[in-house]
């Protein structure tokens, strides 16, 4: 019976394997590795099974999918602070649905219900951009932008000096700025819904 050295591998030689060969079967020893773990993490955040695998999932996903990019030194704390990303992204997703859905659109004539839908579409588009940046100009711009944390608190959050914080902030809104400029369609309909400058302020 051949034996699977995979579970033998330490996390940063899976890693290495998943970045640099496109190797699946080390995906799948560091997911099963951690799944359990991560599993628990969600469920203490939503109290829901369902949506504890589902945020589980997308995160394991998103790591599979930007795994050329990403850089990590510790993988249990990347996930652990992958999921409390996506759950906060969550909470933030249904807040805003809550908001434009149960009060604004209720109030609203027919027209004006669609003017706010489209506006909550502009909204998860932005939130979808900064899925796209590197991991830490994610979690720095997502604790300025989403959870308005000043960048002394993101500093002390990170670990990092404020000059660092600074730097992946300026890094990542030019990145979402450049995006939107070829787009002109989106950052038009932004600038008339009023959002652009309150969510790309510095």
């Amino acid at each position: 019976m051949n034996r699977d050295f995979r579970h033998e591998k330490t996390d940063d030689e899976l890693l290495k394997a998943i970045r640099l060969n496109d190797e699946y079967s080390s995906f799948s020893a560091i997911y099963e590795r951690y799944w359990d773990k991560s599993l628990a993490i969600a469920y203490n955040l939503t109290r829901d099974k369902s949506l504890a695998k589902d945020i589980v999932q997308d995160v394991f996903v998103s790591f599979w999918n930007r795994r050329k990019s990403l850089e990590i030194n510790n993988f249990g704390n990347y996930i652990a602070t992958a999921i409390k990303f996506s759950f906060y992204l969550h909470i933030d997703r249904e807040r805003r649905r809550r908001v434009i859905l149960e009060e604004k659109l209720e109030r609203k004539a027919e027209a004006e219900a669609d003017e706010q839908i489209e506006k909550l579409f502009y909204v998860d588009y932005f939130l979808s951009l900064i899925e796209t940046l590197p991991e830490k100009c994610r979690l720095v711009v997502s604790y300025s932008k989403l959870h308005d944390m000043n960048n002394a608190d993101i500093a002390q959050k990170m670990n990092i000096s404020e000059k660092t914080v600074e730097g992946h902030l300026t890094k990542g809104l030019k990145i979402i700025q450049r995006k939107y400029k070829g787009d002109a369609f989106i950052i038009n309909a932004l600038y008339a819904a009023s959002l652009f400058e309150i969510l790309t302020r510095k």
